[in-house]
């Protein structure tokens, strides 16, 4: 039988570091909430069996009248951590006839640059991948370690400043981003067993690493990247509307 696809979108997050009032995925970026665009592009995606958002059981945000004309369905099961969202999620997919053999791509509900080319991409470079992947970029920028005590520092920094400790090389290193597209059995077991060992992972790929796999790189996009800080909305609007 062949296997199939299906999106899950961990959208339980508060996203405190944005500086919101509400919850990041739900403000309006270039006219439309940012959580409209993931979900337009993978409603594009018609080869796509269900689309499953994942939000807070007490989530007062969510409005299913703002993303009217997409195909999605909704599930209040969303855990503690992005992990728990995202374990949830996974076993409500069998709800809408998941298998542990068909695919999932996990996005981040506040990457809206994503777009259907991406997706589409990621999902013929691993279709027939024994393990599945990600996308991703090459690391551009020049990296710093930043410790908290600097020997050559004559006197303590004040409170709040960093100091940089060392430079790292960036050779090898890749920016990991989403989608992330694994086998719904692998990623779930990969899940439960970093939780088992008491880890709580920050993206799929950990989970997939942890069982001694090696997840494939797919090259992304630099409009794909993650609204995380204040100054991160306008910079996401100046591309949506670019594109529009």
């Amino acid at each position: 039988m062949t296997s199939r696809l299906f999106s899950l979108i961990p959208c339980a997050g508060s996203g405190s570091r944005s500086g919101a009032p509400m919850p990041k995925q739900y403000q309006t970026v270039a006219g439309r909430p940012m959580l409209a665009y993931t979900l337009a592009a993978f409603d594009a995606c018609s080869e796509f069996s269900q689309t499953l958002v994942v939000l807070a059981p007490d989530d007062h945000h969510f409005d299913a009248r703002r993303f009217a004309g997409l195909r999605f369905a909704v599930e209040r099961c969303g855990g503690a951590s992005r992990q728990a969202s995202v374990h949830n999620g996974l076993l409500a997919l069998a709800n809408f006839g998941a298998r542990d053999d068909d695919w999932v791509l996990v996005h981040d509900a506040a990457r809206p640059g994503i777009t259907p080319e991406l997706i589409r991409k990621l999902v013929a470079e691993l279709r027939d991948d024994a393990v599945g992947g990600i996308l991703a970029l090459p690391v551009a920028d020049t990296l710093k370690r930043v410790a908290p005590n600097v020997p050559d520092v004559p006197a303590p920094a004040g409170e709040g400043e960093m100091r940089v400790a060392r430079t790292e090389s960036r050779d090898g290193l890749w920016q990991a981003q989403t989608p992330q597209m694994f086998r719904l059995g692998m990623l779930r077991e990969a899940i439960e067993r970093a939780r088992h060992d008491g880890h709580d992972l920050t993206d799929e790929a950990s989970a997939i690493e942890w069982l001694g796999h090696s997840p494939k790189l797919v090259q992304g996009s630099l409009r794909n990247f993650k609204v995380t800080y204040p100054e991160d909305f306008a910079f996401a609007g100046a591309i949506l509307a670019a594109n529009a």
